[in-house]
């Protein structure tokens, strides 16, 4: 039994402040998702005999490591299901970027999978399995632009106005676990509404951090700060920048220097996955 293409959208955080840290150790986060048509695409192929295997994958990172694998692996332990599946993974996501591209690989496994082996689980069983994987899981399987509190898996729906986006990947990968633990991480940012944000704005409070720690990322706020505000998403290192015509992000990632990436994307209000599925239940 095979399935087309499940697609996997990339994120934005138009603002991300930190507002406390539990006793776990987690921080209490506020930020607002921008989900963007950048997708990674997971091809599953259903095998009656149980096994979970990755035919294609991102380079360089291990079938173990791999959160799409561990989706799989985690689900069919919890759901008890006899059947595995070979996943095959397109990435276009670049990683380490504060994208979201694992956690959305792993949201869209868990939903294909679902569908796939006949689960029958609720998206909110999907999102609490989600976040033992990862913060950002949640928001994909709920499948529109959000604001989020908690760790990130409290959200709300929110309408956002049509935006293109240009986004810069210098060549640097940042860890989210060193920016989190960085002693000089703003951790006590006054809460805001989402009425608050959309009249005064925000920041990224790791923002700071990561441009002082990483020169390359303060050279891509600074190099698309010339065309519109700048910003970095999640703990980066990709930055962005947002416009009214996809032309103008076009422009703004033109002529970047040897090494660094760019895209011109268009903002989401609705997953494609959350099409997909409907697909998928149609037997489509």
């Amino acid at each position: 039994m095979s399935a087309a293409a499940w697609p996997a959208p990339a994120k934005l955080n138009l603002f991300l402040h930190v507002v406390g840290r539990r006793p776990d150790g987690y921080h209490e986060l506020q930020t607002l998702f921008q989900l963007v048509d950048l997708t990674d695409e997971l091809r599953v192929d259903v095998r009656p005999d149980g096994e979970i295997r990755r035919i294609g994958g991102p380079a360089g990172v291990p079938p173990e490591q791999d959160l799409a694998v561990r989706a799989a692996r985690l689900l069919k332990r919890t759901s008890g299901s006899p059947l595995g599946a070979d996943l095959t993974l397109v990435k276009r996501i670049p990683l380490g970027g504060g994208l979201g591209g694992g956690s959305s690989d792993a949201a869209t496994t868990l939903a294909a999978l679902n569908v796939l082996w006949r689960i029958g689980a609720s998206a909110d069983d999907l999102a609490r399995l989600g976040l033992s994987l990862g913060a950002d899981v949640p928001v994909f399987l709920f499948g529109h632009s959000a604001w989020a509190e908690g760790v990130g898996e409290r959200l709300t729906a929110v309408d956002l106005p049509p935006r293109w986006y240009a986004i810069v990947r210098p060549p640097v990968a940042v860890g989210t676990a060193e920016v989190f633990q960085a002693p000089e991480l703003t951790r006590n940012s006054p809460r805001t509404t989402i009425g608050g944000f959309l009249e005064a704005g925000g920041r990224n409070d790791c923002e700071p951090v990561v441009a002082a720690r990483y020169p390359e990322v303060r050279k891509a706020l600074e190099r698309l700060g010339r065309f519109g505000p700048a910003r970095l998403t999640g703990t980066g290192s990709c930055v962005f920048a947002a416009f009214g015509r996809a032309a103008e992000a076009e422009e703004a990632i033109a002529g970047l220097p040897a090494g660094w990436r760019g895209f011109a994307v268009r903002g989401l209000a609705r997953s494609p996955l959350l099409e997909r599925l409907e697909a998928g239940r149609a037997g489509r």
